[in-house]
């Protein structure tokens, strides 16, 4: 058993740097080519950082993805036997095949922004700060995610999605463009898209999202379509973001800091009720 457990870890975790090589790699030419020697710096500033993120992306894949196929076909199971879905496969087949993919990345988007801001009060601030931890942002600070949130995240965006009756291929197409789109927001890039940014989520814009002390906190939940932020209220792009990132909670930079810090804060609290947990998401 234990064997077989450790190849299916091995292949998945191989499968998983398999795919981000490419992106990688393109992230990479991409800094240089529009920021050159400032992006050299990043890279020495963030080595750190990046260490960390990519330790919490191995335990994501080798502990947490399991998991998640686990609970995502025992509720996939669930919803086939009660039908538990608001839309029928056959009107999904009647729709062109364009049209419900870009229903499913927007519904997913869409779905996705209250969830995040959902993660920015008191209640479970303390999972998601893991991810407003990096203090020199790049494109694998999107990989920088406790593991509570990520089943969290996981668990309440394909579940909703899935309650619309989306086919699989619907699903897939959502996970893998706000996935690599979500990797590119958080790369340190000046473009804030300029008109464009009405309509789609520019790394400037997500780049306000993770601002440590400054007025903008709180904002630009969407990972893709900006017109969330605009519609609710939450939409702040002054211009290209230079500020300090980072969060004010008292996180430990290293990796088993950042795991425990949710249990951490947790006790803090239960110590001291009446007080409330300061964070960076209000």
């Amino acid at each position: 058993m234990l064997p077989e457990l450790a190849a299916r870890a091995a292949a998945s975790l191989w499968t998983a740097a398999s795919d981000l090589l490419w992106p990688a790699l393109g992230f990479a030419a991409l800094a240089l080519i529009v920021r050159g020697a400032a992006a050299l710096r990043t890279i020495r500033d963030s080595q750190a950082e990046v260490r960390v993120n990519l330790m919490l992306f191995v335990i994501d894949v080798v502990l947490i993805t399991p998991l998640l196929v686990l609970l995502l076909g025992f509720s996939g199971a669930l919803m086939q036997q009660y039908g538990l879905h608001l839309f029928s496969a056959s009107a999904w087949q009647a729709l062109p095949t364009w049209l419900a993919g870009f229903i499913a990345v927007f519904a997913g988007d869409f779905i996705a922004y209250w969830r995040h801001r959902f993660e920015h009060t008191a209640l479970i601030w303390p999972t998601h700060a893991i991810h407003h931890s990096d203090t020199a942002m790049t494109w694998t600070t999107g990989l920088r995610f406790h593991p509570l949130n990520r089943l969290s995240t996981a668990l309440i965006d394909t579940t909703f999605l899935a309650l619309l009756g989306l086919p699989l291929w619907a699903l897939m197409i959502n996970n893998l463009v706000r996935h690599y789109y979500g990797l590119f927001i958080h790369m340190d890039l000046p473009w804030t898209y300029g008109p464009l940014s009405r309509a789609f989520v520019s790394p400037a814009m997500h780049r306000w999202h993770h601002i440590r002390d400054a007025d903008g906190a709180g904002v630009n939940f969407a990972t893709v379509f900006s017109v969330f932020d605009q519609a609710f209220g939450s939409y702040h792009v002054p211009h290209a973001c230079n500020v300090p990132l980072g969060v004010r909670d008292e996180i430990s930079k290293g990796a088993l800091g950042q795991l425990a810090w949710p249990f951490v804060a947790a006790w803090r609290a239960l110590r001291a009720p009446h007080s409330r947990p300061a964070h960076s998401g209000t």
